[in-house]
């Protein structure tokens, strides 16, 4: 199976932070396309999962949505497109305040959640309750919001879950 992996990055960085260019390291060393999307200047999570859902449909070959944050829950919200097969997010703003929760209702693609123990931005609880109520593998980690010293780990699990999908 042909496999396009999109990025979506958190509200304050960029397409190309730290995270995304290492897991695009791995997504490309399996024989992924990676396309990694540039939200910058849009503060809407709704407008940001319209672009992605716009980029999702100019695509024919399957989909993996990768996403931190906000993007993370802006992956989670367009995951319900048919080309997606399966999601991968790092501490996706679940379950916060003046974002739609009801985007992210009924998940039906795998997915597989990374977050931090210390994150003091989006509570580990809210992916631990996404995780049960959607039925999704769950990876907590000794780490902070942005994960940036649990790459290893990451890039590990996210290895991992582009075998099972592929």
């Amino acid at each position: 199976m042909s496999l396009c992996v999109i990025f979506s990055h958190g509200q304050e960085s960029g397409p190309w932070g730290t995270k995304i260019t290492a897991m695009s390291d791995v997504a490309r060393k399996m024989n992924c396309e990676v396309i990694s999307i540039d939200y910058r200047g849009i503060k809407s999570p709704c407008d940001r999962v319209k672009k992605l859902s716009k980029e999702i449909a100019n695509i024919s070959t399957s989909v993996l949505l990768v996403g931190s944050s906000m993007g993370g829950y802006v992956a989670t919200a367009a995951s319900n497109h048919p080309n997606v097969k399966g999601l991968f997010v790092l501490a996706p703003a679940y379950y916060i305040e003046g974002f739609d929760h009801s985007l992210i209702d009924s998940i039906s693609v795998p997915f597989e959640i990374v977050h931090g123990w210390h994150d003091d931005i989006v509570p580990v609880e809210n992916s631990i309750r996404f995780a049960q109520s959607e039925h999704g593998n769950l990876h907590i980690l000794n780490g902070n919001h942005g994960l940036t010293e649990n790459l290893d780990d990451i890039n590990l699990y996210f290895q991992q879950f582009l075998k099972r999908i592929e």
